[in-house]
């Protein structure tokens, strides 16, 4: 079982919380999605086809991640991994909330494979049709984050990897909200993620998530 500072109910919320961060990477391109539409079912199959092709990149990423961590996690070294998914928490509420973007140093680590990513996904816009845009999803969910670096580290002390693809979903999850209405809603919605209010508070609450993890409890299988 996973333990409780590490569940899909706290990777959802990492998700809900860090869609002001996910606005700013990919809500240009989720509300293109939506842009000059004259059918709205249309413009929301598109924006949900492209949606769940990025979770779903997420889920795989956490997936072969987690076979690493599930290899360190049995050497018996699981409450340094929970410390470290701790302190992961803490920055990605610093990041979120703009008090400290370290963890975009992150993002580089990702830039060799986005470079030959990027030319592929060049082809499919524009996006004009449901399957167009669930494979641009699933190319775009590899667009490097330090957001999404750090929870995939962060669920990577899951323990397992089927654990911590559940967390990856989890969290793509908790984004789908947001980027669904932001698509819709177009620039409006944009506006209001990159209100300082509105990104602070997501902040400080992830740090008090990770506050929580850092002190007590042991993981449990």
């Amino acid at each position: 079982m996973i333990q409780s500072s590490l569940s899909f109910a706290s990777a959802l919320l990492i998700g809900l919380l860090g869609t002001t961060h996910c606005l700013a990477m990919c809500g240009g391109l989720a509300s293109s999605l939506s842009l000059g539409e004259q059918q709205p079912r249309g413009a929301f199959v598109r924006l949900l086809a492209y949606n769940l092709g990025r979770i779903s990149s997420y889920t795989l990423a956490g997936f072969l991640l987690g076979l690493l961590g599930a290899s360190i996690y049995e050497t018996g070294a699981a409450s340094v991994m929970r410390s470290i998914a701790a302190l992961l928490l803490i920055a990605m509420g610093l990041y979120v909330g703009q008090w400290w973007l370290g963890i975009t140093k992150l993002e580089s680590l990702g830039g060799y494979l986005w470079r030959y990513i990027s030319p592929l996904l060049k082809p499919l816009l524009p996006a004009n049709n449901a399957f167009k845009a669930l494979i641009l999803g699933i190319g775009w969910g590899w667009l490097p984050c330090g957001l999404v670096y750090s929870t995939l580290i962060w669920s990577a002390a899951a323990g397992s990897a089927s654990d911590s693809a559940l967390l990856m979903l989890g969290f793509g999850l908790g984004t789908l909200p947001g980027m669904l209405t932001t698509g819709l809603l177009a620039q409006q919605l944009l506006g209001l993620s990159r209100k300082t209010s509105v990104r602070s508070l997501a902040g400080a609450l992830l740090i008090l998530m990770g506050l929580w993890t850092l002190p007590w409890g042991t993981f449990t299988h």
